[in-house]
């Protein structure tokens, strides 16, 4: 199946320009800092940049409500203090799938635009 895939890229490399055939390598799998990294270029770099100040946060009041968890007594504290870690660590889990939600996004858009250069240049051929 490898080897498949190799003749298929070699196929669609030799019907490309320079430039396409670039912008074809960029589109490569990327591993997953390279994900990561990808989330913050585009439109909504700055919303991604406030959630993950807002993890930290939301992690930071986590630690804060756990450590006041274990240092009070009474039942209507601990339920309180015990409630308010389980808020700000649901919060935290939240943020964290809407990225990797948008890592997803990503890695899908990335595909897409691998096969239409892919019909594009199959087209051309054919033509």
């Amino acid at each position: 199946m490898k080897n498949n895939m190799e003749d298929i890229d070699k196929l669609i490399k030799e019907t490309l320009t320079q430039e396409e055939a670039k912008f074809y390598d960029d589109l490569d799998e990327q591993n997953a800092l390279q994900m990561v990294g990808g989330l913050f270029k585009g439109k909504n770099k700055w919303l991604l940049v406030m959630m993950n100040i807002m993890t930290l946060v939301f992690f930071g009041l986590f630690i804060y409500c756990l450590v006041q968890f274990f240092n009070v007594e009474e039942i209507k504290d601990l339920l309180k203090w015990g409630l308010g870690s389980l808020v700000f660590l649901l919060g935290v889990s939240m943020l964290k799938v809407f990225a990797w939600m948008q890592m997803d996004k990503n890695a899908i858009l990335r595909e897409m635009k691998r096969l239409e250069l892919q019909v594009s240049s199959l087209y051309h051929k054919i033509k």
